[in-house]
């Protein structure tokens, strides 16, 4: 009996001792993986930091960019526009020019009609008086 409980308390001290064992090593591997997972997660972070800081100097670049595209296109138009109005005006006073001269070349035209007709009626007055004296 006394081997039995010596067995037994030596069993015993050797399950407790493993168990011990196993319970370091756990605790010591979990403690190892939270100091991982702690200098991970910091490192994530750090890394995330720098990925945001690039992501708003990118997006601050490009909303410098589109504000002097779009002042770019705002200056064009009003050149575009400027320049529209000037070749409208233009073909106005083209358009005008060339109604004088017409309106110019028609009356000379119906000046240069009227007096050959006035001078037809002259002729054909001399050519009847003419028949007139010779008959």
């Amino acid at each position: 009996m006394k081997k039995l409980i010596l067995s037994t308390v030596f069993v015993l001290a050797l399950c407790l001792t493993f168990t011990s064992c196993k319970e370091k090593n756990t605790s010591e591997t979990a403690e190892e993986a939270m100091s991982e997972i702690v200098e991970t997660t910091e490192d994530v972070v750090e890394d995330a930091t720098d990925v945001v800081e690039e992501a708003k100097e990118v997006a601050s670049n490009a909303i410098e960019q589109a504000e002097k595209v779009l002042l770019d296109a705002q200056e064009a138009a009003k050149n575009a526009v400027g320049d529209a109005k000037v070749a409208a005006d233009k073909a106005v006073k083209d358009a005008k020019d060339k109604l004088k001269s017409l309106l110019e070349n028609s009356n000379d035209s119906f000046e240069t009609t009227k007096d050959a007709v006035n001078d037809a009626k002259e002729d054909a007055k001399k050519a009847a008086d003419l028949l007139k004296k010779d008959n």
